[in-house]
């Protein structure tokens, strides 16, 4: 087998000596060619080779989800094929959150020897992933498309989101409690916390208006605080559309109410209540905000938007598990 293995050197949770064994392994067992990423964007430049060149039998992402949304964006720039190169995940990041939802081990040594059982074995299946693009008719038409595989959000989280990144930047690490304090501070600033700007259209139903938070999610669990799974929309899966959880208000004792059913929330129930609307298995659907609203797709911040336009893409892609 021949197989292309993208590091990402600033994994968080893996060091050189860790990843020159985890090299080490994957390579006794197949062709491999070892690139380190040196740039954002790297890997999924690398994708895009891997499945343009015909060679390549399997892609390995070794990172945390930004690293693995890379590599399928740059697999998928044209969309799906079932003759492109499998993909693999050796997680190296902080959650991990597309590895575990595949049941993968969170660490990477014995996710290594899994993936190992699993080419040896020949398991593997194809996953539906999201396609987030820029709405016809806005002015966000020409915004690239791009592919997510486990979660996206226009408003309050991808804020988070973006706050999170701007200390990272100035050196912080990327631990839960940065994300609880940036939520919390972005909470804070919200400035639509009774009135949302957001409106969520689909074919065939009526629109739901006055959301001040959209949380679209491709599969469950929607995160992880330390080891324990986040349910935003617990019926979500990597065999149908797109779930959405939506929220009218962000009150003092909305916070209170919808955080703590985030908290405690199972695969058989997330939030609820008189200001939560869930949506299960769409196939395709348009949020509009009447403000320009951060989104954020996998934990990446990717700016201002008015309007996207999300797509449940059945079996996009074929993942070694």
């Amino acid at each position: 087998m021949r197989a292309l293995l993208v590091v990402n050197p600033a994994a968080t949770t893996t060091s050189a000596r860790t990843r020159d064994v985890l090299i080490h392994a994957l390579a006794s067992e197949m062709k491999l060619e070892a690139v380190t990423t040196e740039y954002r964007g790297h890997a999924r430049d690398l994708g895009r080779q891997a499945a343009e060149s015909g060679s390549v039998d399997l892609v390995v992402a070794l990172g945390g989800d930004g690293t693995v949304n890379e590599v399928v964006n740059g697999l998928l720039h044209a969309g799906p094929d079932p003759a492109l190169p499998g993909l693999a995940v050796v997680p190296g990041g902080s959650t991990n959150v597309f590895a575990r939802a595949l049941d993968l081990p969170n660490h990477p040594v014995e996710a290594t020897g899994a993936l190992l059982d699993a080419l040896r074995e020949g398991r593997e299946r194809t996953v539906g992933l999201g396609l987030a693009s820029g709405t016809p008719g806005t002015e966000d038409e020409a915004v690239p498309s791009r592919w997510f595989t486990f979660n996206a959000g226009l408003g309050f989280d991808a804020g988070v989101v973006g706050r999170v990144e701007q200390q990272r930047e100035r050196g912080r690490k990327s631990t839960h409690a940065l994300y609880i304090r940036q939520a919390v501070r972005q909470l804070l600033g919200e400035s639509q916390r009774r009135h949302g700007t957001i409106t969520l259209e689909r074919p065939g139903a009526d629109p739901v208006t006055d959301l001040v938070l959209s949380i679209v999610c491709n599969t469950a669990p929607w995160t992880y605080l330390g080891n324990r799974p986040v349910y935003a929309s617990p019926k979500a899966s990597f065999d149908t559309g797109l779930d959405v959880l939506g929220l009218s208000r962000l009150s003092t004792a909305s916070v209170a109410r919808y955080g703590t059913q985030l908290l405690t929330s199972s695969p058989e129930r997330g939030p609820h209540g008189k200001h939560a609307v869930s949506l299960h298995d769409l196939d395709r659907f348009t949020l509009h905000s009447k403000v320009p609203l951060p989104l954020q797709m996998d934990g990446d911040h990717l700016g201002l938007r008015t309007s996207v336009t999300f797509t449940g893409v059945r079996h996009a892609l074929r993942v070694i598990v």
